[in-house]
């Protein structure tokens, strides 16, 4: 299995009320860096959304998205993508 097979595995796992942390890995041009968020699954869900380049109408474009509450009570949004490990805590 590759990384984004055992991540979208992951995704799909996930319950409303899991406590989870997720890594990303930032890449802004040649600097590199990894980040964690940690909280309470709110909601997971598919997103379509539009792209920047000129592409074909019927083209769909979809993002996995998990709706974390931190422990602070914010709610916060997080785009799930093949550099993206998600553990639960």
């Amino acid at each position: 299995m590759t990384a984004s097979t055992l991540t979208t595995a992951q995704f799909d796992q996930l319950k409303v009320g899991d406590r989870v942390e997720v890594e990303h890995l930032v890449t802004v041009g040649q600097k590199s860096w990894t980040t964690r968020t940690s909280g309470t699954v709110v909601r997971t869900e598919r997103r379509r959304h539009g792209m920047t380049f000129q592409r074909n109408p019927d083209d769909k474009v979809y993002s996995d998205v998990v709706l974390l509450e931190l422990p602070d009570g914010e709610l916060t949004a997080l785009t799930v993508d093949e550099f993206t490990t998600i553990r639960r805590a």
